[in-house]
C-alpha cells in the first residue's frame, strides 16, 4: 500500500474515532457557553431542550379557559419519602442530559428555607445538598454571574435566584426540595415556590460524563474563568468598517462586505438626532446576508435599550449611559453582507455606525443570524369584540420560523397604561409541531429572570431589565433574556408565544424582539412593519388615551392628561367599586392646599352641562373644584365611613373653548372623622352641549 494513502486512511480513521468518542462534560459545556460561534452552527452533540416548572396543571388545551390558569406555585411532579425525610420532586429526567438554567422565587414563611438536592445516575446519596438559596445564587457551586439573584436593588426576599451553572449527567437526574413549611391548605399547597428548569436531552449516542463533587473540584479554574469572561467580553480581531452619515427622512446608508466565509462579529452604533427617543424607533436595522434578509429591527429594540437610553451590559449587547451602543452577536455569511440603517422617521439622524469582520469557517451546519420585531399598538389587554377570540386573556406571538435553527433570546419593550401589574403571563413555545408546549412557565418576569413584578434595574449577560418603570405604573419596561446553553434547537419549526396577562382592562404598547439562526431555506411569520414604526412613540398615558371628550360627552377620569400636582401621586386606579370602567383619576397623599391640574379636549366651542362622578371614602378628603380657572361648585367632602362609592354632582353650566381645557382639583383639608391619605378620585366627566 502506498505510505502516503496507509498514512492519510489512519488520521482519518482517528478523526472519526475522535468524533465519535467526544464527551459532554462540564468544561466542554462551559465552553460551549462562552464561545459565541457555537450558536451559528447547528448542534453537534444532537439534543433537544425542554423544562419543568411549576406551571398551572390546569392548563393542559389552548382550547380550554384554563390555558390561562395562574396558580403558577407550588406544584410539583411528586412527593416522596427518602431516608425518612420528605421530599418533593421538582425534577425527574433520563439521561444523557445536562440542567443548562434554573430559576427560582419564594413567597411565605419558610418557603426559602428548605434544602435542595440534586441526585444523580439513580444515585441515593444527593451530589449536591444545602440550602436552595445558598446553591442557585450562593457560591456553594459557582461564583456570579453563574449563580446570581436580581436585581441587588430588590430586598433578597423579592429577586428572582438564576442558575447557570450546567449539570451533566449520564443516566439520570433527580431534583428535590424538602421544605417543612408545605402543606396542602385549603385545597392548594402553600407557601408560594416557583420554579423553571431547563435541560438538555442528548441523543442515546452522545457520551455525557456525570456531574459530582469531585468534577467540580476539578472544574474550579474553569467556572472561574468562564464567570470572569462572561463579565468581560475578550477583544474582537477583525477588520473595522465605520462611518458617519446624516440621514434625512426617508434616506438609508449601506455598510457592505463582499469578501466570502467571514462573519460580522461585533457592531456598534450610536444616534444623534433632536428626539433621540423617537430616532431610536424609527432608525430601523435591516441586514442580509448572502441576498437573504434575515434582520428587520428598529435600533433601540435591537439593543434592548427600547426607546429611551437605558444602560445594560450582557453578554450578546452593551448600551452606555451616553447611548452608545455595541452587538456581540457573532453573524456568519458565505460570501456577502449588507448592514442598511433606514430613517422612516420625519427629523435628521445623525448615525456613527461600525461594524467588525473577522474571519469564520462556513460549514454545512453554519446558520444565518436574525432578529425580528413587531408591535401591538394600543392593543386592548382585555376582550375587544373587534377581535377574533379575543378574551380576558390570551396568548400573542414573538415568531414563528419554518426551518431547521435556533431560538437564541428575546426581549420586550413595554408601555403600561394602568397602575398595575401587566406581566403575569405565562411563555407558551412550541418546537417542530407539539402539541403542548415544551415551555410553559409561571410568569413573564419569571422567564425574563426576575420575580414579584418588582421595577429595580438589573443587567448579567443573560437577562436584563435596564428600566422597569412602567411595571406598576404608567410607563416604559424593557426586559430582556439571552440564550446560550439554554438556546432551543428546532428541526422543522418552532413557535414562540407568552401571554399577555394584564390585571387590568386596558389598552398597553407591546413590542416583541425574538433573536435566532437558521438554516438557509428559513421563513418566518414576522414580516417588516414599516408604519409602526413611524408612530409616534408613547411617554406618557396621553400618548395612548387621548383627553379627548368622546362623541357622547363624556371622558374618563383616568384619561385625563395629568399637566401638574403640587404634592403627592397622581394616577390610574382599577378596581370594583362601581367605577366607569373600573377605574378611576386617583390623587393621594396630597398636603393642604396642594392643586393637581388635568387638561381635556371638546371638539366644539359652546355652553355645556357639567357632571361629574366623584369618589367617596373613608381616607378621602374635602376638595374644591375648577374649569379653566373658575371655581365649580361649593366645596366638596368626599368622606365616607363605611365604603367606598362613586357619586354624580352637577356642576352647573360653563362655555368651553375647542381644543384645550383645564380642570383643577384642590385639597382643603380633611373631615375629622377621615383617615389619613387627603385622597381625591374623579370617575368621569360628562358634558351635554345646550
Amino acid at each position: 500500500m502506498n505510505r502516503t494513502v496507509f498514512l492519510l486512511g489512519t488520521l482519518i480513521s482517528i478523526a472519526l474515532v475522535s468524533c465519535k468518542t467526544k464527551v459532554v462534560t462540564l468544561e466542554s459545556l462551559l465552553d460551549e457557553m462562552t464561545d459565541k460561534t457555537v450558536l451559528t452552527r447547528f448542534p453537534e452533540e444532537k439534543y433537544a431542550l425542554k423544562q419543568f416548572s411549576s406551571y398551572d396543571r390546569k392548563s393542559v388545551s389552548p382550547d380550554d379557559n384554563n390555558w390561562w390558569a395562574n396558580a403558577d406555585y407550588t406544584q410539583f411532579l411528586r412527593e416522596e419519602e427518602n431516608n425518612g425525610r420528605r421530599e418533593f420532586v421538582l425534577f425527574d429526567a433520563e439521561g444523557p442530559g445536562a440542567v443548562v438554567r434554573y430559576w427560582m422565587t419564594f413567597a411565605g414563611d419558610g418557603a426559602s428555607d428548605g434544602t435542595l438536592r440534586l441526585y444523580i445516575d439513580g444515585s441515593e446519596m444527593p451530589e449536591v445538598e444545602g440550602n436552595v438559596l445558598e446553591i442557585l445564587s450562593g457560591m456553594q457551586l459557582a461564583p456570579k454571574p453563574l449563580a446570581a439573584s436580581v436585581s441587588p436593588e430588590t430586598e433578597y426576599e423579592r429577586r428572582g435566584h438564576n442558575l447557570y451553572l450546567p449539570i451533566p449527567y449520564a443516566k439520570h437526574c433527580k431534583i428535590t426540595y424538602e421544605c417543612d413549611a408545605v402543606k396542602f391548605e385549603n385545597n392548594r399547597w402553600r407557601p408560594s415556590i416557583y420554579y423553571n428548569i431547563c435541560y438538555r436531552i442528548y441523543a442515546q449516542d452522545v457520551k455525557v460524563e456525570s456531574f459530582s463533587k469531585k468534577v467540580l473540584t476539578r472544574a474550579k479554574n474553569k467556572i472561574e474563568g468562564a464567570a470572569q469572561k462572561l463579565l468581560n467580553q475578550d477583544d474582537i480581531e477583525g477588520e473595522l468598517i465605520n462611518e458617519t452619515k446624516i440621514l434625512r427622512p426617508g434616506e438609508e446608508f449601506l455598510l457592505g462586505v463582499s469578501e466570502g466565509r467571514k462573519a460580522i462579529s461585533k457592531m456598534t452604533l450610536k444616534l444623534k438626532a433632536e428626539d433621540l427617543n423617537q430616532a431610536l424607533r424609527s432608525t430601523v436595522l435591516s441586514m442580509s446576508f448572502d441576498g437573504i434578509q434575515s434582520v428587520w429591527t428598529p435600533v433601540g429594540d435591537f439593543w434592548g435599550t427600547g426607546y429611551q437610553v437605558y444602560s445594560s451590559k450582557t453578554w450578546y449587547s452593551q448600551v452606555e449611559a451616553n447611548g452608545g451602543m455595541v452587538s456581540f452577536w457573532v453573524m456568519p455569511f458565505q460570501e456577502n453582507a449588507e448592514v442598511r440603517f433606514v430613517n422612516y422617521g420625519e427629523q435628521s439622524v445623525e448615525v456613527e455606525a461600525g461594524i467588525t469582520i473577522s474571519d469564520y469557517c462556513w460549514t454545512r451546519e453554519s446558520m444565518y443570524f436574525g432578529a425580528s420585531w413587531h408591535e401591538f399598538n394600543r392593543i386592548h389587554t382585555a376582550k375587544d369584540s373587534t377581535l377574533e377570540n379575543h378574551e380576558w386573556h390570551f396568548d400573542v406571538n414573538y415568531i414563528d420560523i419554518n426551518g431547521q435553527g435556533i431560538y437564541a433570546g428575546d426581549a420586550l419593550t413595554i408601555f403600561n397604561t394602568a397602575e398595575a401589574w401587566w406581566g403575569e403571563g405565562d411563555e407558551k413555545i412550541f418546537v417542530d409541531g407539539e402539541s403542548f408546549p415544551s415551555f410553559i412557565g409561571t410568569g413573564t418576569e419569571d422567564y425574563y429572570g426576575y420575580a414579584w413584578c418588582r421595577p429595580e434595574k438589573f443587567t448579567h449577560p443573560f437577562i436584563a431589565q435596564p428600566t422597569g418603570a412602567g411595571n406598576f405604573h404608567t410607563g416604559m419596561t424593557v426586559n430582556m433574556r439571552y440564550r446560550a446553553l439554554d438556546a432551543i434547537p428546532f428541526n422543522e419549526k418552532i413557535s414562540s408565544n407568552i401571554e399577555l396577562w394584564h390585571w387590568v382592562k386596558t389598552r398597553i404598547n407591546y413590542a416583541m424582539t425574538a433573536y435566532w439562526y437558521a438554516k438557509p431555506g428559513f421563513t418566518i411569520n414576522v414580516k417588516p412593519d414599516i408604519e409602526s414604526v413611524k408612530l409616534p412613540v408613547a411617554l406618557k398615558r396621553s400618548d395612548i388615551y387621548k383627553p379627548i371628550v368622546d362623541s357622547e360627552g363624556k371622558i374618563e377620569g383616568e384619561n385625563l392628561e395629568i399637566v401638574n400636582a403640587t404634592s403627592g401621586q397622581a394616577g390610574v386606579q382599577s378596581g370594583d367599586y362601581g367605577w366607569s370602567g373600573n377605574s378611576q383619576l386617583w390623587w393621594r397623599n396630597a398636603e393642604n392646599g396642594a392643586e393637581l391640574t388635568t387638561k381635556f379636549i371638546v371638539s366644539e366651542t359652546a355652553k355645556y352641562k357639567v357632571k361629574i362622578q366623584l369618589t367617596k371614602a373613608v381616607d378621602y378628603g374635602i376638595i374644591q373644584l375648577y374649569l379653566n380657572g373658575v371655581v365649580l361648585h361649593d366645596k366638596i367632602n368626599a368622606f365616607n365611613r363605611d365604603k367606598v362609592i362613586p357619586i354624580e354632582i352637577d356642576l352647573g353650566m360653563h362655555v368651553l373653548s375647542e381644543g384645550e381645557n383645564i380642570f383643577s382639583v384642590k385639597i382643603l383639608g380633611a373631615d375629622k372623622n377621615a383617615k389619613p391619605g387627603n385622597m381625591a378620585g374623579i370617575d368621569f366627566i360628562r358634558f351635554q352641549k345646550i
